[in-house]
């Protein structure tokens, strides 16, 4: 499944390419809640079909209703980008159901250009990272190869937006669990691969829409090149398997590195790269494990919840309570039984 920001402007080229009329909106500043962060993109069709998201659906039905055929008869306008802006007071909160307080702006660009937009998907499918800018006054579109994802930026001229590639998930053994998280990270639109040597396990598991790879798990990280939106994580419990992938994804940037296992086989496996592999105390803080927020999973598809929901947090910038760390809240139980 691709990341919605990728079906956003692949549908947007689409519609462009069979000669439909396209409205581009993306939240550009939020104050208060918001629905949608910054960045966040929809498209709009001149008969008001709708893909992608700016907030929980009423801005997109009064985008619907401005902007095309099926409310106006004047359909989509021409001309420069927009700036428009909902949730000023609390009357218009309460109307476009924005949370109390919240007010987001949206920049509309009416037909973006179809050259700049089949430029830069083809960068994006070939796993790059573009940096795209729009000058509101001109409506002049640049795109920039870049090596570091940069935070959305609009100064009321400018729009500066970094897109793709999609976040990536390598899973180390080809297992149930690794079945479960396969399956939620498509959801959340990850790209997912899954390694393992061992073809008895490798023949048996079939997700589709995840690239399956047979080869030494180290071979497998080194070859899946890990960025900064990559995230790497042992399921095997084989530590011959798992210990392998982790010593090549601790070189690199992947944003996360976890691992199975129990608070035991996890301080055995520190200890085991520390004496054998040349790693050290600081160059494991990296690593997760035991993995997943603690919810007291017992099963592989509540595992699966636990540890997709702490790759999230991660990737998102969240500072997770010490509450949820497995390892100090199982301590806490056991000291309180």
């Amino acid at each position: 499944m691709e990341s919605i920001d990728l079906l956003v402007l692949r549908t947007s080229c689409d519609w462009l390419k069979a000669g439909e009329r396209v409205l581009l909106a993306t939240v550009a500043r939020t104050w208060g809640s918001s629905p949608r962060p910054v960045g966040s993109m929809m498209a709009l069709r001149g008969d008001g079909r709708v893909i992608g998201s700016v907030s929980g659906g009423c801005i997109e039905d009064d985008l619907v209703h401005r902007y095309t055929t099926a409310y106006n008869g004047e359909g989509m306008p021409e001309g420069l980008p927009r700036v428009v802006r909902y949730g000023v007071s609390a009357d218009e909160a309460h109307r476009f159901g924005l949370p109390c307080g919240g007010t987001l702006e949206l920049i509309l660009e009416f037909n973006p250009s179809l050259p700049s937009l089949e430029q830069l998907l083809a960068q994006l499918d070939a796993g790059n990272l573009v940096r795209r800018e729009l000058d509101l006054g001109t409506s002049d579109t640049s795109l920039t190869a870049t090596h570091a994802p940069e935070q959305f930026s609009f100064d009321g001229q400018r729009m500066v937006n970094t897109l793709g590639p999609g976040d990536r998930m390598l899973l180390i053994g080809a297992g149930a669990l690794a079945e479960y998280l396969a399956t939620m990270a498509l959801f959340n639109g990850f790209k997912v691969a899954v390694c393992d040597p061992r073809h008895e396990y490798m023949d048996g598991w079939n997700v589709a829409g995840v690239e399956k790879l047979v080869g030494m798990p180290d071979d497998m990280v080194r070859a899946f090149a890990p960025d900064l939106r990559s995230c790497i994580i042992g399921l095997s419990h084989d530590p011959k398997l798992d210990d392998l992938a982790l010593l090549e994804a601790l070189h690199s940037p992947a944003f996360y590195i976890g691992v199975i296992g129990s608070r035991r086989n996890s301080q055995l496996r520190r200890e085991r790269l520390v004496e054998h592999f040349g790693q050290t105390q600081a160059s494991l803080k990296r690593l997760h494990g035991p993995i997943g927020i603690y919810i007291g999973s017992k099963t592989p598809a509540e595992i699966a919840v636990s540890v997709m929901a702490e790759v999230l947090a991660i990737k998102n910038g969240v500072a997770l309570p010490s509450a949820a760390n497995v390892t100090t809240a199982k301590r806490a139980r056991e000291a309180s039984a």
